[in-house]
């Protein structure tokens, strides 16, 4: 990664929040960046924009032709026989993942990893933001767009980085963490894993190999004794845990605040920026990295006041009386407990219609019963055919699946053609979309919509 001959960085799915990330970093760094991504979006708009080189055709020829010279870096998500990546690989080209790419980047500075099923995007954009403001400033790779920045990368010549740690296709265990969260360690991914215990077993591989301390959500199977990091432990309000919240208010704006409770005393009167009670879970884990760090704790305060959030993470877009709208990437059955929950928090006793496209056929196939209960809580669903994303379909594997165990009062399975023409005309109160494929496309024609209401 550091080879003095290296002049090129080519991406194979340079487009990937994770992956477009590291692109920019490279650029930063005063290397000659191009690459492949399967279509436009806004991401790779924003690449070129900064003099990325992207295009969305498998064509050989784009790749950089000097073999010594060039670095090709790769998304797990991209298929084996992709012509590009064979071609590569043939050639002699040196041929990396993104998770190894991320943990040769990591390696030699102060790492602050987050991990976690679900809650790493938004805890770890909140870390590398209180550290730039509150801090001494960092250098971090968000698996989502901080609205704060308005980037998925932090640039500093500070040597410490704040890192996603993903578990997908195991990327996190590159990383070698001075200090880490972990946020939940939920079945998920079990196309890779196969079945829970494999997945706790990589989260407890990953644990072994933080150097210094471990923030680990209260609860969760890690025992002090299986790795060599020491450990604290954090929740929402829980006073079992080390860092926890307690005295929590919210203001009529659906802001909440709280004093945190943490091994050197109390801090009074953190108000959270984000919106919803999971970002309060969040500035509690968030926190606990940064006092164990040695951030001063009333500038830490400060920072999470002034935190914006992720987007598409409890994302709010229409906000005035009698009409909301929140976009959320919620993909898994926990995180959309978590915020359906958080909404019912922000918005009680109002009626909440919340849109979902199913991400991927395996993890519909796999928690389809889970989803459901999910959904129930909404009072209206509306809910959309799967996004494949990498995968063929699976004979049988359908949205109806779903929806066919989901109790709320009101759903509709629909296409996503018919989405726009059912709003149009549709008495709505809250609003909220969720999941992880092209469902995002949605939320500026849903937002001019409402808007204009």
């Amino acid at each position: 990664m550091r080879d003095e001959k290296l002049k090129y960085v080519y991406f194979i799915g340079i487009g990937g929040i994770g992956m477009s990330a590291i692109a920019r970093w490279y650029k930063f760094r005063g290397f000659e960046v191009s690459g492949y991504d399967r279509t436009p979006s806004d991401l790779t708009a924003a690449l070129q924009a900064e003099g990325i080189d992207v295009h969305y055709e498998d064509d050989c020829t784009k790749v950089p032709a000097d073999i010594a010279s060039t670095l090709v870096i790769y998304t797990p998500a991209v298929p084996a026989e992709f012509g590009e990546l064979q071609f590569v690989q043939q050639k002699g080209y040196k041929v990396v993942k993104r998770s190894r790419a991320l943990g040769e980047i990591t390696s030699g500075l102060a790492c602050l990893a987050v991990a976690g099923t679900h809650g790493k995007t938004t805890t770890s954009t909140l870390i590398a933001h209180i550290l730039t403001e509150g801090g001494e400033g960092c250098s971090a790779f968000l698996g989502g767009i901080s609205k704060n920045y308005g980037s998925n990368l932090l640039m500093s010549r500070t040597p410490v980085v704040v890192a996603e740690a993903d578990e997908f296709d195991r990327s996190f265990l590159q990383l070698h963490p001075d200090i880490a969260v972990i946020t939940a360690m939920d079945a998920d991914h079990l196309d890779i894993y196969g079945d829970l215990a494999h997945v706790h077993e990589a989260f407890r591989q990953f644990a072994s190999q933080i150097h210094e301390t471990l923030i680990l959500k209260y609860g969760l199977p890690i025992k002090p004794g299986q790795i060599g990091a020491r450990i604290y432990t954090y929740h929402f309000d829980d006073p079992r845990a080390d860092f926890h919240s307690s005295n929590l208010r919210l203001g009529a704006d659906g802001h909440y605040t709280f004093d945190l409770v943490y091994p050197g005393g109390v801090l009074n009167d953190i108000r959270v920026g984000a919106l919803g009670w999971v970002n309060v879970e969040n500035s509690v884990a968030a926190a606990a990295v940064c006092l164990c760090y040695g951030v001063d704790g009333q500038k830490m305060r400060k920072a999470i006041g002034s935190f914006k959030g992720v987007q598409r993470r409890l994302d709010e877009h229409v906000n005035k009386p009698g009409l909301a709208y929140i976009d959320d990437y919620a993909h898994h059955p926990a995180e959309l407990a978590s915020a359906i929950s958080s909404l019912r928090g922000i918005f009680p006793g109002r009626k909440i219609t919340g849109i979902f496209q199913p991400h991927l056929y395996t993890r519909t196939r796999d928690f389809a019963p889970e989803f459901a209960k999910a959904l129930s809580a909404l009072d209206e669903l509306i809910l959309l055919d799967i996004y494949p994303a990498r995968e063929e379909p699976i004979p049988g594997v359908t949205s109806e699946m779903i929806f066919e165990d989901v109790t709320a009062a009101s759903k509709v399975l629909i296409r996503k053609e018919e989405l726009m023409d059912m709003l149009a005309d549709k008495p709505l109160d809250v609003l909220a979309t969720f999941g992880a494929g092209n469902i995002d496309r949605f939320v500026e024609p849903i937002t001019r919509m409402l808007e204009a209401r």
